[in-house]
């Protein structure tokens, strides 16, 4: 397979990978939260966004469901389990324990609803279309539209809109900004709200470029999600964007010299590189 073709596979992976990173990396930046159950989140939105779609809904209609229901989910592990740890004060290793756990149960519950075969989106089959010395598919070429326009909206949100700007400061310094009088529970709110939609739009759009979706999608993605936090910038969400493509691409291009089943020790290579040259990542990190 040619370079032109691998970088555009890339960029479509990358797109995936750097709109789930942005949630991942907002998460640590305001909550101090490293969430391991974020990847399986994205194929709970994955997951509630086919319901719909084979029960006769469109795929935007889909998407704005498993969006709504990924959202709901995260506001209740926020009730009952976040919260309470950060009014007792619970360290990060307790944090990351109960992740892990919260995990497991998200995905073995995906199991015994829906089974563990590959389901598919109901939708009609489109050819790829040549365009010089790449085949490009249709649904990788809207992946791609989709995650541009998100982003532009995310900066819009964090750049120009009240509740951007209070995020902003919660995530540099949460005792100065509630002192100042910004409502941080609330802001913990929003924080989930943002991170779902991100979350369940990066599982949907995962789903349509590998052809469907299954139990364990979130987990095999969420070391290239970290990976890419790391790259970019702990808690900076461009870095995450940036990070995100550049390990999408990487990915694709290693498959040639590696095969595609290496390609998680790919991102786990740059990971480790990168904590050993920079481990503030390229970026700093920081919204």
């Amino acid at each position: 397979m040619d370079i032109p073709q691998l970088l555009f596979n890339g960029l479509a992976i990358g797109s995936v990978i750097a709109l789930a990173a942005v949630g991942l990396t907002l998460t640590y930046g305001i909550l101090r939260l490293s969430n391991f159950a974020h990847g399986d989140f994205m194929t709970l939105g994955a997951y509630l966004s086919w319901l719909a779609n084979t029960n006769g809904l469109n795929i935007w209609l889909s998407t704005l469901i498993g969006a709504a229901g990924t959202v709901i989910a995260m506001f209740m592990s926020e009730l009952l389990l976040w919260k309470p740890m950060r009014d007792r004060r619970a360290t990060s290793t307790t944090l990351i324990i109960i992740s892990i756990g919260l995990a497991l149960f998200i995905r073995n519950g995906i199991l015994f609803i829906w089974g563990g075969s590959n389901q598919r989106y109901d939708l009609p089959v489109v050819p790829a279309i040549p365009i010089g010395p790449i085949r490009v598919a249709s649904d990788r070429l809207l992946v791609i539209g989709l995650s541009i326009i998100v982003i532009i909206l995310l900066h819009f949100l964090l750049q120009n809109t009240k509740i951007g700007k209070a995020m902003r400061a919660v995530a540099d310094n949460i005792d100065l900004a509630r002192v100042s009088g910004i409502n941080v529970e609330k802001i913990v709110l929003w924080t989930w709200v943002i991170n779902g939609v991100l979350t369940a739009l990066g599982g949907v759009m995962f789903g349509l470029i590998t052809g469907g979706v299954r139990p364990n999608m979130g987990w095999f993605l969420i070391l290239p999600m970290f990976a890419s936090v790391i790259l970019g910038g702990i808690g900076n969400p461009y870095g995450a964007i940036a990070g995100g493509v550049a390990i999408g691409m990487a990915q694709e291009l290693s498959v040639p010299l590696l095969g595609a089943d290496y390609k998680l020790g790919v991102a786990l290579s740059i990971t480790i590189f990168i904590l050993l040259v920079r481990p503030q990542g390229i970026f700093r990190g920081t919204i």
